[in-house]
């Protein structure tokens, strides 16, 4: 306040920060968290990525244009919008300058000045990519199912405390080359078919220093003073919640945070500035890679929803398991979220069944569960108790508006909000 007792407008702006939206996935990733981005960004000044790497996955169309992103956050695709990429999550950067020629090739605007990473964010290096695949070799028929992208080594070498930053690739280099040469060969002694040309490495890492230099900044202040201004952020997550490294299905796991605490640590933004949380949810079940699935249809009417939803994993390109919707997990997911509403995605391929399944609760050693069994193990014993409800037999391909969905369409989503325990509203999309 001023002297007078009147508030000054300007430092006003300063004291009202912004509300960050947060964006995540609420079962095994792959529910279009791309997609609704992408609807959000519009109205967006800053998209960020927190965690994960380039094995998330997301396709986004605009105008015609067909654009495969990984480590990219989807906000690219709006010129107004400035795109960051975390502290919490790790980087390799051959890939990097790989999907950014690949994407503004296909007609997207040069990202130049539009795209910001942390200095604090790791970088994933091509060996710990081939640490990955040798790692899921030596677990044999125990293997995770991994994408083999390196991230899982470079979560351990950070957990470590041996990791490489950007900071440290664009600081005096000979102190990079110390600790990369130290990292390498730390990881040439655990695995003997490891082959690195050290030398050709080093020299490879003093060139990208120079071509990654103006991509980098502390993007910590840069949110801090952006919140502040009132800037407009959304937050996408990669993977989703029962993926999570402490909250999914352990050990059949991505090896990051991905459920909203990962908001806060992977790009340095306080709680209190968290808004809206969104939670994207198919309206039905799949998963890629190995691990429990409960709600699994190993039949025809499963092979029918991987068909009709083109369920291949835009990173990995293996085809993804299929089930009915999982109320148990996805209750579960909105436990640990607070989502303030559900974006369930792909209702159109549920267009053509008569009725539909929803698993509601999960028995196992003659107890009735409503949460899930933290073990693995025990998730993979349990029988899933079903409700069945209507389909609508009509095609919802084109409808933009709630209150145009077949009755049994609506009926559908309002019994997902039921059961996973959110209310939301239904605007047009």
């Amino acid at each position: 306040m001023s002297a007078n007792g009147h508030s000054n407008p300007k430092k006003l702006k300063k004291e009202m920060p912004s509300k960050v939206t947060v964006v995540l996935g609420a079962q095994w990733g792959d529910e279009g968290k791309g997609k609704v981005v992408d609807m959000l960004a519009g109205e967006m000044d800053i998209v960020c990525r927190c965690q994960g790497g380039n094995n998330a996955g997301h396709t986004v169309v605009v105008e015609g244009n067909e654009y495969d992103l990984h480590i990219l956050p989807s906000g690219v695709v709006h010129k107004k919008c400035v795109s960051i990429i975390g502290n919490g999550v790790v980087i390799n950067l051959p890939q990097f300058f790989e999907e950014i020629k690949k994407n503004e090739d296909k007609g997207l605007a040069s990202l130049e000045g539009r795209v910001f990473i942390s200095d604090r964010a790791h970088i994933v290096f091509d060996f710990h990519q081939t640490v990955d695949g040798l790692q899921e070799l030596e677990k044999g028929n125990k293997s995770i199912g991994t994408t083999k992208k390196g991230i899982g080594p470079t979560y351990s070498s950070k957990a470590s405390r041996s990791g490489i930053r950007l900071a440290d690739l664009l600081g005096d280099f000979s102190v990079f080359e110390e600790k990369f040469r130290n990292l390498l060969r730390s990881y040439m002694n655990q695995h003997s078919s490891l082959n690195v040309d050290m030398e050709q490495e080093v020299k490879k890492y003093k060139e990208y220093a120079s071509a990654i230099a103006p991509f980098v900044t502390d993007t910590v202040t840069f949110l801090h003073e952006s919140i502040a201004n009132g800037k407009k952020i959304l937050v996408e997550g990669a993977n989703a919640a029962l993926l999570d490294i402490d909250f999914g299905t352990y050990p059949y796991v991505t090896s990051s945070n991905c459920t909203v605490g990962g908001a806060c640590t992977g790009l340095g933004i306080p709680p209190t500035v968290i808004g809206e949380i969104y939670g994207v949810v198919k309206a039905y079940s799949t998963r890629v890679g190995d691990g429990p699935f409960p709600t699994e249809l190993m039949d025809g009417l499963g092979e029918i929803l991987q068909t009709r939803g083109h369920e291949i994993g835009v990173t990995t390109k293996r085809k993804r398991r299929c089930g009915w919707l999982d109320a148990v997990l996805l209750r579960y997911s909105n436990m640990i979220n607070g989502y303030t509403a559900v974006a369930v995605t792909k209702l159109d391929i549920l267009d053509t069944f008569a009725e539909l399944k929803i698993g509601v609760a999960y028995r196992l050693n003659n107890k009735r569960l409503l949460t899930p069994p933290s073990c693995a193990s025990e998730l993979h014993k349990v029988e899933v108790e079903y409700i069945t409800v209507p389909g609508w037999n009509s095609c919802t391909e084109k409808v933009r508006k709630f209150s145009d969905l077949p009755e049994n369409a609506k009926k559908y989503i309002s019994t997902i909000e039921e059961l996973a325990g959110v209310k939301g509203e239904h605007p047009p999309f």
